[in-house]
């Protein structure tokens, strides 16, 4: 179709519909993460309801990844490429057609099914296209895309909430899905698929979703339900029990999800590592500081996503700069210096927050984290991605995005526990619909509590991130 241009020039064409892509899917999860307090006052959506808005994307996609990434080796990444745009697209049409929260839940599942393909398939797409010396340019403005969806998202989300109502938050992903699915059928190349004999591990898959959701399910209960709930002890009892008969059936395995023979690279090791702790430490920052402004400062929706700009615009500049940077100097050690200033944001939100906190103080702190953010996330994937074999990619990709986003997920379960540890029970849904604000006593206090502790464990976890990437420098 595109035999006759360059190979620079189809690298680029197939990074614009990779990058339309991503925004189109980074646009729907940073909208809803401003849009949810609307989401739950005009749905009823208790607390949990509410999290699972978010969680059950999340666990969707992290399940899926390295399933949809063989299937991508063995028929070919374009066709699973736009498979995924069009189921994306049209579970954003049911969405928003949602009559409640449960359902709304459901249909974030099925988009979370379409989001895995194109996610599993997009870093592994560039990486197939760029020579090996441009790589670095071509992650970067990848990587970047992101940083986009996070510029413009939160702000369109609280606009559409506010103005023609919640499920356009839903409804505006249709028109740039089909533009997506037309765009990538015109420019994708047909891939031919990996001829070795590949199988997939259904057991080993079932075993990450009872694992990680029966975690999330003990995570986003406890404050409300308390440990000694069966709900909460079912949730353990599934990671306890399903965490090491996972371990097991991935060392007998003949395809496993994870396969084990990576690790004993330490470089790739301290490398997904670092991928899995940064994950953690940043998750769901868009989310807590536009929910900071809604619940304890009693901002509507608009002025919360325009507070949250400067992390995206800084992500964003940080993203695209990564890939010329990589030319001055190693990617392992740009990951370390992005990693460092990340927890550097982390440190000074914590230190400034309050009830009360001078905006150019959260600013200065979501500008530290984007920075950081942006230059890791490019810098660390082009280090683990660099030099493997064309075959490989769509494993180790979509095994690095599992990793990746099974960080998201706790992250995300963690940041929406503590935040609400030391509220009672009966206002948690108050914070998720943003009205906490409006009511009197020391709710207020007791969230903004929640928050130095979330903060405080997302710093921590922050630095074991730098020390992972300098294990990975030391590791050769």
């Amino acid at each position: 179709m595109l035999a006759t241009t360059t190979p620079v020039g189809y690298a680029w064409r197939t990074l614009s519909v990779v990058s339309l892509a991503s925004v189109l899917t980074g646009l729907g999860g940073s909208a809803i993460n401003v849009a949810l307090p609307e989401i739950a006052r005009h749905t009823g959506a208790d607390a949990t309801a509410a999290g699972w808005i978010l969680l059950g994307f999340q666990l969707t996609t992290t399940v899926l990844m390295v399933v949809f990434g063989r299937l991508a080796d063995l028929f070919g990444r374009r066709r699973m490429y736009l498979l995924g745009l069009a189921t994306y697209t049209v579970a954003a049409l049911l969405a928003g057609a949602a009559p409640n929260a449960w359902l709304i839940v459901a249909m974030r599942v099925v988009q979370a099914v379409g989001a895995a393909m194109l996610l599993t398939n997009s870093a592994a797409l560039v990486s197939a296209a760029f020579p090996r010396e441009r790589l670095g340019e071509g992650m970067g403005v990848y990587i970047a895309s992101f940083s986009i969806a996070g510029l413009i998202g939160p702000t369109l989300g609280g606009v559409l909430a506010e103005s023609l109502g919640w499920r356009w938050v839903f409804w505006f992903n249709v028109p740039i899905g089909l533009i997506c699915l037309v765009w990538g059928a015109i420019v994708l190349r047909p891939t031919p698929p990996d001829g070795r004999a590949r199988g997939l591990d259904l057991p080993g898959n079932v075993l990450v979703l009872v694992t990680l959701g029966g975690l999330l399910l003990a995570l986003s209960e406890f404050t409300r339900l308390g440990w000694g709930h069966p709900v909460v002890l079912a949730g353990l009892a599934g990671f306890v029990v399903g965490l090491p008969l996972f371990l097991i059936q991935e060392s007998r395995a003949a395809h496993p999800v994870v396969d084990m023979s990576l690790f004993r690279d330490r470089a790739f090791a301290f490398g997904t590592l670092a991928s899995f702790l940064n994950a953690v430490a940043r998750m769901g920052m868009v989310f807590l500081v536009a929910l900071y402004f809604q619940a304890v400062r009693g901002d509507d929706p608009v002025q919360a996503g325009l507070k949250v700009l400067p992390l995206a615009i800084a992500a964003m500049i940080a993203s695209v700069s990564s890939g010329f940077l990589q030319r001055l100097m190693s990617a392992r050690t740009l990951a370390v210096a992005g990693a460092s200033a990340t927890t550097c944001g982390l440190l000074t939100m914590l230190a400034v927050m309050s009830s009360a906190t001078p905006y150019p103080a959260v600013a200065g702190a979501l500008v530290l984290i984007g920075l950081g953010s942006g230059v890791f996330l490019p810098s660390n994937t082009t280090a683990i991605l660099d030099g493997l074999p064309s075959e490989r990619l769509g494993i180790v990709n979509a095994m690095r995005l599992m990793l990746q986003n099974t960080g998201n997920v706790v992250g995300t379960g963690l940041v929406l526990s503590i935040i609400t540890a030391p509220l009672p029970a009966a206002l948690h849904q108050s914070v998720f619909a943003g009205t906490l604000s409006q009511l009197q006593g020391g709710a207020i206090e007791q969230l903004v509590t929640g928050y130095r502790w979330a903060l405080g464990s997302m710093a921590a976890i922050s630095v074991l991130t730098v020390l992972a990437c300098l294990a990975r420098r030391k590791a050769g």
